[in-house]
């Protein structure tokens, strides 16, 4: 009886042996991964959390073209930079500056924006920009890129992403935590489309402002439609480079196409050319900003 009893110990010891060494033996056939994971697969790194979005920068440095130097605005053929939208002194336009930073503002922003600016140009812009470490650079242009002598002369696409992607990396190489807000590039057709209402508007066009869309601006037939449609779809693109490339970097906010769907009538056009914004345009320019700017979102 006793013999029978240690038996049976013994095999029950070497049962539960093997079940251990089974057991082992799978667990290193997966590879050492949780139970059910395929041979050499790894758990991903989750992603970094996005840093929190500063709705109360201390600085502001403006980049861009005619636009952000209020040209038009103020007298014909001219800047006008205290009525910017970014960073302009003018109580009546209220510019995301002023909104931001309050009685710091002359101190505390910078516009390196230039009139006929193009996206080429915005890398050497943000250079400067980077350079005082703010803490938020606006950046709005484009325009210029697609109001050339011909359609054939517009910043292709491909180059237009290159010298946008050029630009926040020279800001994250000096700057990193630095903030962007980007604005889309306006709907220059409806620009065409407001303005030509103005017999003086379409005087000053002929000076050669956005020849690509503006000239004989009358002229409805097929190969003028064609081209200002064409010219419709170049801003479109660019607006899209300028939603994607925004998006991959941590600390951009893109407008959404808020200045690209924006109505510009009458009293928001400048009245000498019918194509600038005027004091009260600059003031929408600086709404949208600043809504986009302090959005919880």
């Amino acid at each position: 009886m006793q013999d029978s009893r240690r038996s049976r110990r013994v095999r029950a010891a070497a049962a539960l042996l093997a079940a251990s060494t089974l057991a082992l033996t799978a667990g290193c056939g997966s590879g050492g991964g949780p139970s059910g994971a395929s041979p050499g697969a790894s758990k991903k790194p989750s992603p970094s959390p996005s840093p929190a979005w500063n709705r109360s920068p201390a600085s502001i440095a403006a980049i861009g073209d005619s636009i952000t130097r209020g040209f038009d605005a103020c007298q014909v053929l001219a800047d006008c930079p205290e009525v910017s939208w970014a960073t302009g002194s003018d109580a009546g336009v209220d510019s995301l500056a002023t909104r931001l930073l309050g009685p710091a503002a002359p101190t505390h922003s910078w516009n390196y924006a230039k009139t006929g600016a193009r996206m080429a140009d915005l890398p050497a812009q943000m250079d400067r920009a980077a350079a005082q470490h703010p803490g938020l650079v606006t950046v709005m242009t484009g325009a210029n890129d697609a109001c050339r002598d011909d359609v054939a002369a517009m910043t292709p696409v491909a180059s237009f992403r290159a010298d946008f992607e050029t630009s926040l990396r020279t800001l994250r190489a000096v700057s990193p935590t630095s903030q962007v807000y980007v604005s889309s590039v306006p709907d220059l057709k409806r620009l065409w489309s407001t303005g030509r209402g103005s017999p003086l508007g379409k005087q000053i066009w002929k000076l050669g402002i956005c020849k690509s869309m503006l000239v004989d601006p009358d002229d409805l037939g097929a190969a003028a439609t064609a081209r200002r449609g064409a010219v419709y779809e170049r801003v479109v693109a660019y607006n899209e480079v300028l939603r994607d490339v925004c998006a991959r970097d941590r600390r951009c906010r893109y407008d959404g196409g808020a200045v690209f769907a924006y109505a510009f009538g009458g009293t928001q056009l400048s009245p000498w050319d019918w194509f600038h914004p005027s004091r009260d345009g600059q003031a929408r320019l600086a709404e949208i900003a600043y809504r986009t700017v302090t959005s919880p979102r």
